[in-house]
């Protein structure tokens, strides 16, 4: 593993323990020799992992659409920035780029990211690890959902325990540099039927 993208918040939140997580997150990312990639932004949670791997002497890609550029929100400091057309591209690219893909707290755009990640590797697009790293139980509804889904025979639980959840950035990592993609359909099948009932 090379590369590691995060998807944050370009809000701070409400809690300091969101930015000293994003901290502590950017700072192993470059103590680990990683490249972050991540949305090119220069506030929130999103400037907070990328000016923590670049104190700690790492290297960080950042991919922004123009608007967001034009806007003035891209962050000027990068070891790299590219400017990309839209969102789309964006996604596409910073797909391109990394080797993982970590969430820690955001909103619509992180969720967002992190599904399309997800959906792609439950179609065998990708092959790549996706990771929720928590922080003060910030996910833990959505993972509830997630086990709902299952529950409710819409996910296979082997694609849910394909995805990563907890707050140990050590763990996380390992499972990272460990993992290997579940092979199975995105169809339930009638042997999942008769487990689930």
């Amino acid at each position: 593993m090379r590369s590691i993208c995060v998807y944050c918040g370009s809000n701070a939140g409400s809690k300091p323990a969101y930015a000293e997580r994003a901290i502590a997150l950017g700072d192993r990312i470059a103590r680990d020799g990683l490249r972050l990639v991540y949305g090119g932004g220069s506030i929130g949670l999103m400037g907070t992992v990328a000016n923590a791997v670049l104190e700690a002497g790492g290297q960080v890609t950042g991919v922004i659409p123009k608007q967001l550029a034009d806007w003035e929100v891209a962050h000027k400091g990068l070891t790299e920035l590219e400017i990309v057309g839209s969102m789309h591209e964006r996604k596409m690219r910073m797909f391109e780029l990394s080797d993982a893909f970590v969430a820690l707290p955001g909103g619509f755009g992180t969720m967002e990211e992190i599904f399309e990640m997800l959906t792609w590797r439950q179609l065998g697009i990708g092959s790549k690890p996706c990771a929720f790293l928590d922080i003060e139980d910030f996910y833990a509804p959505l993972i509830g959902m997630i086990d709902r889904m299952v529950e409710e025979r819409f996910l296979h639980p082997d694609q849910r325990a394909d995805l990563w959840y907890g707050r140990d950035i050590d763990r996380m990592l390992a499972w990272m540099r460990g993992y290997t993609p579940v092979q199975v359909g995105k169809a339930i099948n009638e042997a999942h039927r008769n487990v689930m009932r």
